[in-house]
Formats: structure tokens, sequence, C-alpha cells
């Protein structure tokens, strides 16, 4: 079943063209990688796809639905969004900001529920935040920060969650947890998840499928083993580099004109 459909989806930021006659469908419970060089389109699609932008033709289908038809309820109920990782300027609690995932589940007067309140605590339990969830936002580390807007996501229960970049800011260890927990949910719980990532070794590992949007408005989908080829990433990235192979996976090492690598590089 396609949770998600992108028919011809067209957009520019006025003169500039940013994405074309793009079509591409992400089935439900499948972990998608969108990967590319700066400024070909990666988070502006993100924001196609929840509704935050609209697009100048095409469209796309939540569910089956067009998202354009959808009130913000409802797209709140189907997709839930991980902006890239940030310091709030109120100092809301670890609880506080994942119970603003359940604001569109709020009804009557818009007190929480005892269904909202387990629904916040187990999603705190999945991410291992429930430990410090009266302690300030601000004052947690930036890999248990992402983690709580991830239990923010959870705790919304949709189906789909869109991720902008969400280990940019973070050291290797806990790159690894943050993917580690979005496979877990995706197998554990049969979410569809689809983040926008410049690591695509890391997208390699974790991914079932990953689209590249290259700078010339062009693009290529499918199965990560399929996509991540190194004459397509010297490709759509202009860059050289060294291919790995390692547990069964293609991994890719760009290497620089000046780097100790160099003469590996020039002899594949």
């Amino acid at each position: 079943m396609s949770m998600i459909e992108i028919h011809d989806l067209c957009f520019s930021y006025g003169q500039t063209g940013i994405l074309k006659d793009l079509s591409v469908s992400f089935d439900q419970g499948t972990f998608w990688a969108i990967g590319g060089p700066n400024g070909a389109g990666k988070s502006t699609l993100l924001n196609l796809m929840c509704g935050a932008l609209r697009p100048e033709s095409g469209h796309i289908l939540i569910e089956g639905e067009r998202l354009s038809d959808l009130n913000t309820r409802n797209v709140a109920s189907r997709i839930a969004v991980v902006r890239q990782e940030y310091v709030p300027a109120f100092e809301f609690t670890v609880a506080e900001t994942v119970a603003l995932g359940r604001t569109a589940s709020l009804r009557g007067a818009g007190f929480e529920t005892a269904s909202d309140k387990t629904a916040i605590e187990e999603a705190m339990k999945a991410t291992d935040t429930l430990r410090f969830a009266d302690r300030s936002l601000a004052h947690i580390s930036s890999g248990e920060r992402q983690r709580v807007f991830i239990a923010k996501a959870l705790a919304q229960n949709t189906p789909i969650i869109l991720l902008d970049e969400p280990t940019s800011f973070l050291d290797l260890k806990h790159q690894v947890e943050i993917y580690d927990l979005l496979k877990h949910l995706q197998i554990a719980k049969n979410k569809t998840i689809v983040t926008v990532t410049h690591d695509l070794n890391l997208s390699r590992q974790y991914c079932d499928h990953i689209l590249l949007i290259g700078a010339g408005l062009d693009y290529c989908f499918g199965k990560c083993g399929d996509i991540l080829t190194k004459d397509r990433l010297a490709k759509y990235f202009n860059v050289d580099g060294i291919a790995l192979k390692c547990g069964g996976c293609d991994f890719f090492l760009p290497v620089g004109d000046m780097s100790s690598l160099a003469a590996e590089k020039d002899s594949q």
C-alpha cells in the first residue's frame, strides 16, 4: 500500500526551478532516505510532502487522498515531522515537549485524556527519554534532544514520520543510536519513515530505498544497493571517491585531490 504518492511535482523559488516533474511513491512500512547536494531541493520536498509548501503543479496523495484537500488536523493525524535539531526559546521540559505531539488529538476543552498520557509515556519509553522527563529541553545533550523530538513524533501516533537531517549535529555514537531507533520503529510499529540526509553510508546500512535529487533537476530512486554506486554518486555529487565493501554492503568514501588516498582513488 502506498502511503505517499507524488505525481508530476513541480516547485520553484522565484525563477529558480527546484523540483520538476517528480513522481515517486513510498509504501507502507518502508524506510526511505532522500539525498543529494546542497540546494538540490531535499528539504523543500519534505516541506511539500507535509503540506508546509504548496506545489506549483502536480499533486501529492496521502493514503490515497490529495494532500491539498486535507485540513491541518487531518494532516497531523497522518504525518509527523521532525525538523533539524534546535534549542527552543522557551523552557519546556522533555515531557511537555513530547506532549505537544498530542495537540492534534485533543478534543473538547483541550485537556489531555488518559489515552493521551499513555501515548506520551509510551513514546518516551520507546525513545529512552522517560528517565529525564522533568528536565529542561535546553539543558540536555543534542543526542538526547533529538530523541525527544522523535518521541514527540511518536506521541503524535501517525503512520508516517518525516525527518529533516536528524543526525546533522550529532557525534558518531548518537548518529547510529538515532538510526537504530528509527529502524526499530519501522520494524516494530510498521512506520513509513522518510529522512533527508547527507550521510549516504548510514542510509546504505539502515534504509530500504533512496531518492537522489540532482542539482540539475534530475532524479533516481530505488533500493539503496542499486542506487548508491560509485559512478552515480560521482555524477550526482561531482566528487570522486573509493568504493569499499563491508558486510555485503558497498560504501562510498569521497576523496579530494589533496587527500592521502588520492593515488588509490586514481587507481580504481
